[in-house]
């Protein structure tokens, strides 16, 4: 009985001294300086993208990552690509992650507990591209609506186009039983004229035989203020949203703004892409 009094006595001790691991993962463009001098890849290896795997602890990281040239009708490299692994030192500033590795350090920003967004040397996000962004995705995701960033409403002139790949999960969009790897995505969103309803063309794999589809789009508020945008379906309803990270980086959600977790190959993030007019 004595002997069961002390083990009880030091169980709590015990665990307060394992720290916490949080696992994330992801596939990133390789095309960021600030990546690859952090990785050490040197700027002239033809590199399609980086698979990460990332453990946080109390104030140490652990990195495992992938790169090379992307096999065609895989999720793999050829040749089965080239491997880092790191081990050094974390630091943390709020929401705000420092990785070091010697002299070399890269910046990511904590969204929420289920995403990580990894950041340029003035701590913006890094924009990615059509085939992949720079989100990382908790292994063990958690129940959350919330958001670490506030960003105001854009005003354009004009349009402003997003483009990205994505697991098949957001909600809705792919019958029940249907085979899906990714989806692929480019949005448009056009300002609003003559007081009329703001309207959008999105094209991609849902909609290549189509032509694209076209509808309204609106901005609102959500009740933690972020932005969220919702575009309407043919009967006006709204059918898929996307929360504003920043100008340059919209994150899908489900219909209560909850951002939704991907996996090792995509992230549910959109890029800016340079401005230029996708006729609608």
């Amino acid at each position: 009985m004595k002997l069961l009094s002390i083990l009880l006595a030091i169980a709590p001790l015990l665990s307060c001294g394992v720290p916490v691991e949080r696992k994330y993962t992801a596939s990133t463009p390789a095309d960021a300086a600030v990546v690859r001098t952090f990785l050490g890849i040197p700027i002239t290896d033809s590199v399609d993208f980086i698979r990460w795997k990332l453990t946080l602890m109390d104030d140490r990281y652990n990195l495992q990552c992938n790169y090379g040239i992307g096999k065609p009708n895989t999720n793999g490299f050829y040749d089965g690509g080239k491997t880092i692994s790191l081990n050094g030192r974390l630091k943390k500033d709020k929401i705000y992650y420092q990785l070091l590795n010697g002299d070399k350090t890269i910046k990511i920003l904590e969204l929420n507990s289920n995403l990580l967004h990894l950041l340029d040397a003035d701590n913006s996000m890094l924009i990615g591209n059509g085939g992949w962004s720079y989100t990382l995705n908790n292994l063990n995701v958690t129940d959350t609506d919330e958001m670490n960033t506030i960003v105001q409403s854009t005003r354009f002139n004009d349009s402003i186009v997003f483009e990205g790949r994505t697991p098949c999960g957001v909600p809705g969009v792919i019958p029940a039983g249907k085979e899906c790897y990714k989806l692929k995505w480019r949005l448009a969103l056009y300002s609003a004229e003559n007081n009329a309803a703001p309207r959008y063309w999105l094209w991609g794999t849902l909609t290549y035989k189509e032509g694209g589809k076209r509808g309204t789009w609106k901005m609102s508020t959500t009740s933690k203020n972020h932005t969220l945008y919702s575009l309407n379906d043919s009967t006006g309803k709204p059918f898929i949203y996307l929360l504003k990270a920043d100008e340059n980086i919209l994150l899908f959600t489900d219909a209560n703004g909850k951002p939704l977790t991907g996996d090792e190959d995509f992230s549910y993030t959109l890029n800016k892409m340079k401005p230029r007019r996708i006729a609608g």
